[in-house]
């Protein structure tokens, strides 16, 4: 009950539509009433009473023109035309005409096209048949006292012989049913101007929601009303504020998790390193097989550890668009092979028989060479922590698609479980600085073995202005960390 009066005090689209209905209902009566005594005023001037008088009496009419027929018995033309003349005169609303006994029409008092000017027997019969029930009072009599002479017909508008109430009730109801659907109309108008309104701005709030801002979300609208429109407008500018707010604090979040990722890594940094040394020292020392066999693991550990944290901190740069970059126009067919020579110890001390096929001439790629080599220690470090059990990796560097380089391995594949799988960091951070590169990876893996594709990518106008990785590209390699990735 509570909602229903709210409601009531409230303006709502169902109060002022029941009141445009309301009021059409109150309102139709009376202008009805007002119609018929403005048609019958109007009626009253434009058809006194005294001019339908001479046509209203059909007998008299009718017996008037057979003495005017009978009459023009033995007249000559001239004689017929001038009687027909003064007849027009009395009776101005009527139609005379006069046919000979040759069929020919003659004095046709007003012209007009639908009578001819030579009656056939057939066309004869087809006019008296028409005036029987015809829109027009029509009598036709024969000239003189015989048949030989022709004869003269006289049409009056059949409405001009009722009775002047007769009359008036008939043209009064055509004028009274036009005054009826006018409120008719007038009501449909309005009820159309109501939803035209409600319509325009219902659209206007659906631009509001397909068109964002700078910011990507939407602007808010002007309030146009207090009502259920109106309330709808006031919940979509405070959706928009508490995603405004949302964003905000998303933001905020952002920044202090990036500041904490990198307090944790520098502090980290100390312990670690104390923690090396202590072990390198420890080495030196007379251990037995357990101690040694500790040693080894600890110092692994260690390794292990450092390497995450040097990830977690350059994701961090890397996320926050902090991380230097510097490209320059560089031989990739050098630069692999220099890496590779880099790698060829550990690979060997692995087990892992190390193919490589670079071309002798420059392949020239635009990089940052400390990236591309951050790029091709992770994924050849992935290789030999996952793949060493295929025992075979290859390198190849292809002129194709403006440059190509592939790594291969029989090992297990990406999806195949590791007891060395990590966090995922080495592999996302190779895909933000790939992209940032203006360079794209395609991975392929199945149990027989990984085939990883780095080659040039059609970069936007936006990503070679920017140079650096927004929050979206984070965002975006960040969910590459939910891949199937194994460093």
């Amino acid at each position: 009950m509570s909602r229903l009066l709210q409601s009531l005090r409230r303006p709502s689209l169902l109060l002022r539509y029941g009141g445009i209905v309301l009021s059409a209902i109150v309102m139709l009566p009376l202008l009805l009433m007002l119609v018929g005594v403005v048609t019958m005023s109007s009626l009253e001037w434009l058809f006194p009473r005294s001019e339908p008088s001479i046509y209203s009496d059909t007998t008299k009419l009718r017996l008037a023109w057979e003495a005017e027929a009978a009459a023009m018995g033995g007249a000559s033309d001239e004689e017929a035309a001038a009687r027909l003349t003064a007849w027009k005169e009395r009776y101005p609303r009527s139609y005379v005409f006069r046919v000979d006994a040759a069929g020919r029409l003659r004095d046709a008092m007003p012209k007009r096209k639908d009578v001819p000017e030579a009656w056939s027997p057939a066309f004869t019969v087809e006019y008296m048949k028409d005036a029987v029930s015809g829109d027009r009072y029509t009598v036709v009599s024969f000239v003189g006292s015989s048949r030989a002479e022709g004869f003269v017909a006289l049409e009056v508008p059949r409405y001009l012989t009722l009775p002047y109430s007769q009359r008036m009730d008939r043209v009064s109801g055509g004028v009274y049913a036009g005054g009826v659907l006018l409120m008719l109309g007038l009501f449909l108008l309005v009820s159309m101007l109501f939803f035209l309104r409600i319509r325009r701005r219902l659209v206007r709030l659906q631009a509001a929601m397909e068109r964002p801002s700078a910011g990507g979300l939407p602007e808010p609208v002007e309030l146009s009303g207090s009502d259920e429109i109106g309330r709808l407008e006031g919940s979509f500018n405070g959706m928009v504020r508490q995603l405004e707010d949302a964003r905000r604090r998303e933001r905020q979040e952002e920044e202090l998790r990036r500041d904490l990722i990198a307090r944790l890594s520098h502090d980290l940094r100390t312990p670690l390193t104390v923690l090396r040394a202590h072990a390198h020292t420890l080495a030196k020392e007379p251990l037995g097989p357990s101690g040694r066999e500790s040693l080894a693991l600890m110092t692994g550990k260690l390794d292990y550890l450092s390497e995450m944290m040097e990830n977690l901190f350059s994701y961090n740069l890397l996320s926050a668009g902090k991380y230097p970059y510097r490209p320059e126009r560089l031989d990739a067919a050098r630069l692999v092979r220099t890496q590779l020579a880099a790698w060829y110890p550990a690979f060997e001390q692995a087990g892992l028989e190390l193919e490589s096929d670079l071309p002798e001439q420059p392949l020239w790629w635009t990089a940052d060479p400390r990236w591309l080599e951050r790029v091709l220690d992770n994924l050849l470090l992935n290789v030999l922590r996952h793949a060493a059990s295929g025992g075979w990796c290859a390198v190849r560097l292809t002129a194709e698609a403006g440059g190509t380089l592939r790594i291969e391995d029989r090992g297990p594949g990406m999806d195949a479980p590791s007891p060395a799988k990590g966090s995922g960091l080495g592999l996302a951070i190779a895909e933000l600085m790939l992209h940032e590169q203006g360079l794209s990876r395609t991975v392929r893996s199945s149990p027989e073995g990984t085939v990883v594709e780095i080659r040039q990518a059609a970069r936007s106008g936006a990503d070679e202005a920017a140079g650096r990785l927004t929050d979206g590209g984070a965002k975006r390699a960040g969910a590459v960390n939910g891949g199937a990735e194994r460093v």
